[in-house]
């Protein structure tokens, strides 16, 4: 049989097929190859051991899960985004197949910020506005689909709008709907929890990304840049590392404004990091 793991303990995973759920320990080597919540397997259900695991579309290491398919990068007007960390995000989605959603929270009165915002990112991903405070989170449940997981600064009421998505089902997640109400996430498990369309994930290992995660050489960073991408034939080198010159069209358009300004200066910082990276490997 096939089925998903929605939690780990130990040497032990929960297996969920259909609407069925079983515990089930790893035959053989797939002890020291790994297995990690979100992998699919096959399994023998009267056994209750995990035989295969099934190819993955990507794989986590923090936090350790598989197959994440949504990204919900959650911002709001307080406290300030941190655009620098949704841009990694962003390209540590791109990188990594997994689909960004830009989720604009705390969003009461605040149409100037929004539009803001909508107009740096709608060009290269969806942008959905909530309200946790009024339970408004419907275009946001429409976008959970297959295995999704909220990233973001602490204080965005990423928790809260977990909470106002289950809103019906809260009891039944047990110790789940009390870590989101605190506010505060401790453990370092992942957990899946099913909703309508999907599965949401239990994890606390987005509200940073450390560049060395996004596993990519200075020159290919731009490539993910799908705002950059029109821009980048106009570079005069093919080596062009789109720093500030006269003679790179994607400095040109930045400067021009036909590319967000914010997203091309926090390229230039990551880029830096980047190559501050390779330097000391090299030494």
């Amino acid at each position: 049989m096939r089925g998903l793991v929605v939690k780990k303990n130990a040497d032990k995973f929960n297996v969920k097929f259909g609407s069925q759920e079983v515990i089930c320990i790893a035959r053989g080597t797939l002890k020291q190859d790994g297995i990690f919540v979100g992998d699919k397997v096959s399994f023998d259900k009267k056994a209750a051991v995990i035989e295969e695991i099934l190819p993955r579309k990507n794989l986590l290491i923090r936090p350790p899960m598989a197959n994440l398919d949504t990204m919900i990068i959650t911002i709001a007007p307080k406290p300030l985004p941190d655009l620098y960390l949704v841009d990694k995000l962003i390209l540590f989605c791109f990188v990594e197949g997994i689909n960004p959603i830009l989720c604009v929270n705390k969003i009461e009165g605040q149409d100037e910020f929004y539009s803001k915002i909508e107009k740096i990112y709608s060009p290269i991903l969806k942008v959905v506005k909530t309200s946790a405070l009024n339970n408004s989170t419907s275009e946001l449940e429409k976008c959970i689909k297959g295995i999704s997981a909220f990233a973001g600064q602490s204080a965005v009421g990423k928790s809260s709008l977990i909470n106002s998505i289950f809103k019906e089902t809260l009891e039944k997640t047990g110790d789940f709907a009390k870590k989101v109400e605190r506010g505060k996430q401790t453990t370092r498990t992942v957990t899946l929890y099913q909703t309508k369309n999907g599965y949401i994930a239990d994890t606390a290992g987005f509200s940073k990304l450390d560049e060395s995660l996004i596993n990519l050489e200075p020159n290919e960073i731009a490539k993910y840049y799908p705002d950059f991408l029109p821009y980048i034939d106009k570079c005069k080198y093919r080596s062009c590392l789109h720093k500030h010159s006269n003679n790179c069209g994607v400095a040109a358009a930045a400067n021009s404004n036909l590319i967000s300004r914010e997203r091309y200066e926090n390229y230039l910082k990551f880029l830096e990091i980047k190559e501050l990276t390779k330097k000391v490997r090299k030494k």
